[in-house]
């Protein structure tokens, strides 16, 4: 009777994780880490594009703005934006090169992680 005692007290001051939870744990991490996997390339391409257009709002004329912008883009190989789709404003004594962008990642079936960039550069 003792070792019945016994066996009870120990088996219920146990802790840990059954089996059961440690798969579900595993796989939620697995999906996670798929995710993140495919968001770090996009995060990477929005700072080459910020960088871009940093650059590019060193031009004073808007043409030579997109251009300095598609020299950036063919050297960086970013394909979101080009320098068609740059907004580019004077204010003050200072260029301001916009940007926008939307990028898709396809989750599973109809399911879509949709990422939407803004950013801009100026002259300095």
């Amino acid at each position: 009777m003792a070792k019945r005692a016994y066996r009870s007290i120990s088996a219920a001051k146990q802790r840990g994780i059954s089996f059961i939870g440690l798969l579900f744990v595993a796989v939620v991490l697995a999906c996670v880490g798929v995710v993140v996997a495919q968001v770090i390339p996009t995060l990477i391409e929005y700072q080459a594009i910020g960088k871009a257009a940093t650059k590019a709002a060193e031009g004073s004329t808007v043409p030579e703005v997109r251009a300095i912008f598609d020299r950036a883009q063919a050297i960086d190989d970013f394909k979101s934006v080009s320098g068609k789709d740059l907004d580019v404003q004077k204010v003050g004594d200072k260029v301001v090169v916009a940007f926008a962008y939307d990028r898709e990642i396809h989750l599973f079936g109809p399911a879509y992680l949709v990422l939407k960039y803004k950013g801009q550069g100026q002259s300095r």
